[in-house]
């Protein structure tokens, strides 16, 4: 059993203790949310500062502070897709547009529900190679060249109000990218909405909508996953304060990008994730990384 290993599962973190994780809980909420890739900061960071791994479950559990910051934020959105599809659930109005989203998002998570559960044996494996620097570094090169070409291609007209079933469908399949670290789920669906034509506020927005049953299986199965583990008490408590300091970086990690996207365009997140690839790629080739 290797160091941070507990019964075939990656509890690095706990070895790290509250203040460490404390730390990590704010990059992984600000992080989680934009389209830059948390599990490649949450690599990125403890490698620089001579940590050790807080490990692929630290990440997965850490999804529900990114649930809980996208369920306040988008709450009458929330609210009004969960009441109005259980009203035409009870009046049998099958055509409700609210309940035809909801069907929607729930057929677009099958991909990374499958492809989750078929892959989980590498991803959650201790010292996973999926989760090497050299892998994250080429995936954030990958994304800000999309994200760049949805950027400059893209007409930013449409809304929700006209996506389709085969929209969700694409954007659903994007969101399968985000298994491998470096690529960003936030950033794989952001990057297809954005294809599909959607305005850059309305993409971010069908983006964390559609996201929240892969967000929420993650995370309550990571919880899962490490009480079958035995995760100590201890280490409890140490993920109990991660998540509540996420919890709250991650609201406010929403609210700029949305500003961003409101104002601007997704060229900072381009050129900041192609930057990031560019240095891990250089530290590893010169050896001031491992």
């Amino acid at each position: 059993m290797t160091a941070g290993c507990t019964q075939g599962v990656d509890t690095g973190f706990v070895a790290l203790g509250y203040g460490k994780v404390a730390l990590l809980g704010v990059v992984q909420g600000i992080t989680e949310l934009l389209p830059i890739s948390s599990t490649a900061h949450m690599r990125i960071v403890p490698a620089l500062l001579g940590w050790q791994d807080p490990g692929s479950a630290f990440s997965a559990a850490m999804q529900l502070a990114a649930l809980a910051a996208v369920v306040s934020y988008f709450w009458d959105d929330v609210s009004q897709l969960a009441t109005n599809s259980l009203r035409a659930v009870v009046h049998r109005d099958l055509r409700d547009r609210h309940f035809r989203f909801s069907v929607w998002i729930g057929l677009a998570t099958i991909p990374i529900g499958v492809a989750g559960l078929s892959l989980s044996g590498v991803l959650n494996a201790c010292g996973s190679p999926l989760r090497s620097l050299t892998v994250i570094g080429w995936a954030c090169i990958v994304m800000a060249i999309l994200l760049a070409l949805a950027e400059i291609y893209a007409r930013h007209r449409r809304t929700l109000e006209n996506v389709s079933v085969i929209d969700a469908m694409i954007v659903g399949i994007a969101q399968v990218g985000a298994l491998i670290p470096g690529v960003s789920r936030s950033g794989s669906t952001l990057t297809a909405a954005l294809a599909l034509g959607l305005k850059r506020e309305e993409a971010a927005r069908f983006s964390f909508l559609l996201g929240l049953p892969a967000i929420s299986l993650a995370g309550f199965k990571e919880l899962w996953e490490l009480y079958k583990a035995q995760l100590s008490l201890d280490g409890w408590s140490i993920l109990l304060v991660g998540l509540a300091v996420a919890s709250i970086s991650a609201f406010f990690a929403i609210w700029g990008l949305m500003r961003v996207l409101e104002r601007f365009s997704a060229w900072p997140f381009v050129i900041y994730r192609g930057a990031l690839g560019i240095f891990l790629i250089t530290a590893i080739a010169l050896g001031r990384i491992t």
